[in-house]
């Protein structure tokens, strides 16, 4: 199991989008135009083999924008983690009592894609996707011919997600829950370890609320990267942040 997208909602779109594609030297895969179901617009972009997706809201009453105005703005919303057996990981998480408010299935070219998105209430601090693609390096949800778009010259793969609440240690027993993964500490931190990736917990710093913190983006040439920010006037306290989002470089 890995983090294999992470999701951000913003009020508007294409700003947060651009500023991606110029600081991080990637490009857009896909529009999605399936999440109208949850009155969305979004963009897909891939780091590698794992995917940045932007979402907006484009209709009102939308449960994204309602995480918007309860976190005060733009943000990280989302986290999705790919298995190789989703039946497994279903009938596990329901064991535990966590509830599905999600299903997908969907086939097109020789993909076979399916998930569940994890009730909020019961996880907390993001929306849960556990997911799974036959073939395992496949990603549905970034079209079937993503890796067209793929560039490395600049960032290489998202490796982590930091979600910020009152109480870390009981979000992290929740995410042990959904996840099926024993947490272990780490520099003070709360962190479930995953197949090169991490789920780190944190003590809400900024004052937001629960949720997303930070996402962690491995990257070819840190001062490159942090220069481009600074151009852009994203830099606050000596760290990325694009899309109301921390991005801390490894």
């Amino acid at each position: 199991m890995r983090i294999r997208q992470l999701v951000l909602v913003s009020d508007e779109r294409d700003p947060v989008v651009k500023n991606l594609c110029e600081v991080f030297d990637i490009e857009v895969a896909f529009f999605d135009p399936g999440i109208i179901h949850f009155g969305l617009e979004n963009a897909v972009l891939p780091v590698g083999d794992t995917f940045l997706e932007v979402v907006s809201p484009v209709q009102e009453e939308t449960t994204a924008g309602r995480y918007l105005e309860r976190r005060n703005g733009n943000g990280g919303y989302m986290v999705i983690v790919q298995t190789d057996d989703l039946e497994k990981e279903k009938k596990r998480v329901e064991g535990e009592g966590i509830g599905i408010v999600w299903n997908a299935d969907r086939q097109e070219e020789g993909i076979h894609a399916k998930a569940i998105h994890l009730h909020p209430r019961d996880v907390g601090g993001a929306i849960l996707s556990i997911d799974s693609m036959d073939p395992p390096e496949a990603w549905l949800w970034a079209s079937t011919d993503w890796k067209k778009n793929v560039k490395t010259e600049t960032s290489n793969h998202l490796n982590g997600v930091h979600i910020q609440s009152n109480d870390p240690e009981s979000m992290m027993k929740n995410w042990e829950r959904a996840l099926g993964v024993e947490a272990v500490v780490l520099d003070s931190e709360f962190q479930i370890l995953l197949e090169e990736t991490r789920v780190v917990f944190i003590q809400d710093e900024d004052g937001r609320g629960e949720g997303i913190q930070s996402f962690e983006i491995n990257v070819k040439d840190k001062d490159k990267v942090l220069n481009k920010a600074k151009d852009k006037n994203l830099i606050k306290e000596g760290e990325v942040f694009i899309g109301g989002t921390k991005f801390l470089l490894n």
